[in-house]
């Protein structure tokens, strides 16, 4: 062949790694193995036992990819002849196991190469699946005496996967949609977590407030202002979907929605390179409010004991229909209501909501729960039962105090 054909990966350096050599004085190499190392200009004076340096070294092979990374190649094609090759056409394929993709910047030919000189090109992709993958790269041109030649070379490597995640839906209320999200990290070297949101397919926003925590006034994360992953490593987060304020007034609109969205992560590794994974659609089972959804919206975290609180209750026609709704408070072994059972809340039409102001006690102490609500439909004598509302925390007044 009249050309030669050269591929390197373009990455990030790495920190430059030694091995330490050394030994007691009284041994035969004397201090000649310390002295050495003080001199070698890759340690780290003071610390020059330490395996890790302070100079960074090029990378020698093609090292780990990780899904979401986009991956980036140099290509060089050299005539190490004493001849004018004509029609130089360089191709570069990514060939994976469902898909062959061409990378390669220009599909148009170069006239001719002169001796000693080179065809240049760096080629670029977002890794987006996981396994092996295969880059072809393809060379053809024709010689001086007109005969057609072509060559072929194959560099095969692996796409990792660097973060698993685990999700699980909480349906906090009608008008909203809590996601645990849970990320591990499967990569060997040190991952920091970056930006990660929710592309919703419903008009939603997204909110992480529970994972932060205020301190001197500022929001900090319950991590730190770093989110570093050490190898198997894991980290929790909870996301809130909320309906925009254009849209909250209309009961139920999340409530039918089973796909969510998708999950976008941004994370970079230890020399700051740049990766994205987006996760399939989300998708969960649609709760079942029934016709009648009854949702806390105020209660007090601690109480007295046998000392009346309030709570505000809210009650949601799901229905297609018209209900008369009364409204019966039974008592429980803790929890006894103030106020008069069996009355009148009127009619309620669909997706219309009222709001109730009750009364109640407790008389034993500890985490107490409400119970004891019932609902009945006159028109179709149908009673709803709402028990386990919400918890209280029940203290004597001297505690509280």
């Amino acid at each position: 062949y009249f050309l030669t054909f050269a591929v390197m990966r373009l990455t990030k350096p790495t920190l430059f790694t030694n091995i330490p050599v050394t030994c007691e004085e009284r041994d035969l190499p004397g201090y000649l193995f310390n002295q050495l190392m003080k001199d070698d200009p890759s340690t780290v004076k003071g610390a020059e036992t330490l395996m890790l340096g302070e100079m960074l070294t090029l990378p020698q092979n093609f090292g780990n990819i990780f899904l979401g990374e986009t991956f980036s190649s140099y290509i060089s094609v050299h005539n190490d002849s004493n001849q004018v090759v004509k029609d130089i056409l360089v191709k570069a394929d990514l060939q994976t196991s469902s898909q062959r993709l061409n990378l390669s910047a220009s599909s148009a030919a170069v006239a001719e190469l002169k001796p000693d000189c080179c065809i240049n090109d760096v080629i670029h992709h977002e890794v987006k699946e996981i396994g092996t993958h295969i880059l072809v790269c393809a060379v053809s041109y024709t010689t001086q005496t007109g005969e057609k030649m072509y060559f072929r070379k194959f560099f095969k490597f692996q796409v990792l996967k660097p973060l698993d995640v685990k999700t699980k839906f909480c349906n906090a209320e009608v008008r909203a949609v809590c996601i645990w999200v849970c990320f591990e990290s499967l990569s060997l070297a040190l991952v920091c977590l970056g930006k990660g949101s929710v592309k919703g397919s419903v008009p939603v926003n997204v909110h992480r407030e529970t994972n932060m925590q205020t301190l001197k006034k500022t929001n900090e994360s319950t991590f730190g202002s770093r989110t570093y992953l050490q190898p198997m490593d894991t980290r929790q987060y909870l996301y809130c979907l909320k309906p925009k304020q254009e849209f909250a007034e209309k009961a139920g609109v999340i409530k039918g929605v089973t796909v969510i969205g998708k999950l976008d992560i941004v994370w970079k590794t230890n020399l700051g390179e740049r990766g994205r994974l987006q996760t399939s659609q989300l998708q969960r089972m649609a709760p079942g409010y029934g016709d009648v959804r009854l949702s806390l919206e105020t209660i007090p975290d601690t109480v007295n004991l046998e000392e009346p609180f309030d709570i505000t209750c809210k009650i949601t026609n799901c229905s297609e229909r018209t209900m008369d709704l009364v409204l019966e408070m039974c008592n429980t072994n803790a929890i006894h209501w103030c106020g008069v059972s069996g009355r009148q809340l009127g009619k309620l039409h669909p997706s219309s909501s009222l709001h109730l102001a009750l009364t109640l006690l407790s008389s034993v102490q500890g985490l107490q729960s409400v119970s004891g609500l019932r609902l009945t439909d006159t028109f179709l004598k149908r009673t709803y039962e709402y028990d386990d509302i919400a918890q209280v925390c029940v203290v004597s007044s001297e505690v509280k105090q």
